[in-house]
């Protein structure tokens, strides 16, 4: 599988299909650990070698999920991002509850937001903890939106010192928006950001702001949420089809089925189309797709390697259905 080694300063390098282990994290519903073990050896059979995890994901649960099935895995081959600001404070109190936050696990710590310095030491002390790893190649600020000011005042030197020091490879941040990425490109020193469903094969906003940026400033994006939360991810989307994590609207549903169909006429499917996609810009570094289980992984690899026509792209902006430049 083809590499790409992140632009500036570091020797981090990223293959261009990156593994989400949110699901790792009973993202929705539960998840078992030879679910994950499967999909986590699928894509490495398959040449995947970024993994994509955050302590928010399950409560720790998919970071230590990942760090188990990577253990036996030759440490420098892979790669392992994680993010910073939300710190886990345990709630034996409600223990007996479960996660509110979309994860089917017991609600034993709460998330606490915390961008300062001592913060983010202490939340990739706990990620190296529950991973077992010797370091973190990546960290990212894990959606500062309502936090610039500490965020980049505090969280992004703290993390230069730790990458000066070797603790981290690489650092950046990870948003479901492209304005902020393109002013942490603009204002901090970050290597790597990731932008989740800001560039897809429905939208393509960040195309005017944060990829033009980041390439002309060498920060490398990933890109995250391909699908839309769904939307993407079949070959003809269903009515009740996810957009946002919320129920799609019926504009943007049909806008999809429009693609689906153009699509289907040059013999790619919406999903594969929607991967290859992402991938045609020259900022993008790599993608990272979420997968629960090995039958989940292998689609994915296989939905990857599909060869789509240019003239697809062409067909989709003269149809009005591509906004970015093809």
């Amino acid at each position: 599988m083809n590499r790409h080694v992140l632009p500036r300063r570091t020797a981090v390098s990223l293959t261009e299909l990156g593994f989400g282990a949110a699901q790792g994290g009973n993202l929705y519903r539960v998840t078992t650990d030879d679910e994950f073990v499967a999909a986590v050896d699928t894509a490495w059979a398959a040449g995947v070698r970024y993994y994509d995890t955050a302590p928010h994901y399950g409560l720790g649960l998919s970071e230590r999920r990942l760090g188990d099935a990577l253990r036996s895995r030759p440490r420098d081959e892979y790669v392992v991002s994680t993010k910073v600001g939300r710190l886990l404070v345990p709630s034996p109190a409600d223990a007996h509850l479960r996660d509110p936050e979309g994860f089917d696990v017991p609600a034993s710590h709460r998330r606490v937001w915390d961008f300062s310095r001592d913060g983010v030491r202490r939340s990739i002390e706990a990620s190296l903890a529950r991973t077992g790893l010797d370091r973190i190649d990546i960290v990212y600020l894990h959606d500062p939106d309502d936090h610039w000011e500490q965020a980049a005042g505090e969280a992004v030197p703290a993390l230069v010192e730790l990458r000066d020091q070797g603790v981290v490879g690489a650092i950046g941040a990870g948003m479901n928006q492209s304005a902020m990425l393109a002013r942490f490109v603009r204002e901090t020193d970050v290597d790597v950001v990731m932008c989740a469903g800001r560039y897809t094969l429905l939208e393509q906003g960040a195309a005017e702001d944060l990829l033009p940026l980041a390439q002309r400033s060498g920060v490398g994006v990933v890109i995250a949420g391909v699908y839309n939360s769904g939307l993407l991810s079949r070959e003809r989307p269903p009515a009740d089809a996810l957009y946002n994590y919320q129920q799609a609207p019926p504009e943007l549903i049909e806008r999809a089925r429009r693609i689906a169909e153009v699509c289907e006429r040059y013999g790619v499917t919406l999903p594969q189309a929607a991967l290859a996609f992402v991938r045609r810009h020259p900022a993008v570094v790599s993608t990272v797709v979420g997968v629960r289980d090995g039958g989940q992984a292998a689609q994915t690899v296989r939905r990857s390697a599909v060869a789509v026509p240019d003239e697809l792209w062409e067909a989709l902006a003269t149809a009005g259905l591509l906004a970015a430049p093809v």
